[in-house]
């Protein structure tokens, strides 16, 4: 009896955790890099669309990467210097970043000197603009810690994490969606040229 109390208890736990959760979506333009001190690990073959994260107010660092066509079989990748913006996330509300995009590569770079983002909850017509901001880490004594899973196509362990100050206490989990184009790309254009050709050796054998 006892030991289907304690389940019972552990159930009801885990599920008023879990469903204290929102979700952001991000675009394929925008790498969501971190979490007040908390990374988001992006990999070769996959990446984070989506962060779960309880509701409070998070800052998060972005990226801007965008892919533009030059003509027959020519590209050009247009990316911006990571930066901080601040989000509140409410209730029972789901998100999705939104932004106008360049309609070419010329007006993309100008975009990517001061990138305008905003926070639109599904359903809604309106869309918050979001402020870009330095980081301001909070105060040791402050910091409130809470646990935080990334789901991957292998079980993942819950590691402990540190976030600002202003998050309550809850759950914030990342979700991985492979996008192996987009990402192969990406990577491609932060290598370095001998890991360029360490990479063409080793596939090409």
């Amino acid at each position: 009896m006892r030991k289907s109390v304690l389940l019972g208890s552990v159930f009801a736990l885990f599920y008023s955790a879990s469903s204290l959760a929102e979700t952001i979506h991000f675009p394929e333009e925008f790498v969501p890099l971190q979490v007040g001190e908390r990374l988001i690990e992006q990999s070769f073959f996959s990446r984070v669309d989506d962060v779960e994260l309880a509701p409070g107010t998070y800052q998060l660092k972005l990226k801007y990467t965008d892919l533009y066509e030059q003509g027959y079989d020519d590209h050009q990748v247009v990316e911006s210097e990571p930066f901080w913006v601040e989000v509140t996330v409410e209730s029972g509300k789901n998100y999705d970043l939104v932004f106008n995009r360049a309609s070419n590569a010329v007006a993309a770079e100008v975009f990517a000197e001061s990138p305008k983002v905003s926070l639109k909850a599904k359903g809604s017509e309106l869309a918050m603009p979001l402020s870009i901001i330095g980081y301001r880490a909070a105060p040791a004594q402050a910091v409130a810690s809470a646990p935080v899973a990334a789901s991957s196509s292998q079980p993942a362990a819950t590691a402990p994490v540190t976030l600002p100050a202003k998050v309550p206490g809850g759950q914030a989990s990342l979700k991985n969606t492979p996008n192996a184009a987009a990402m192969l790309e990406f990577w491609w254009q932060q290598a370095s040229p001998e890991e360029r050709r360490a990479f063409l050796d080793k596939v090409t054998k």
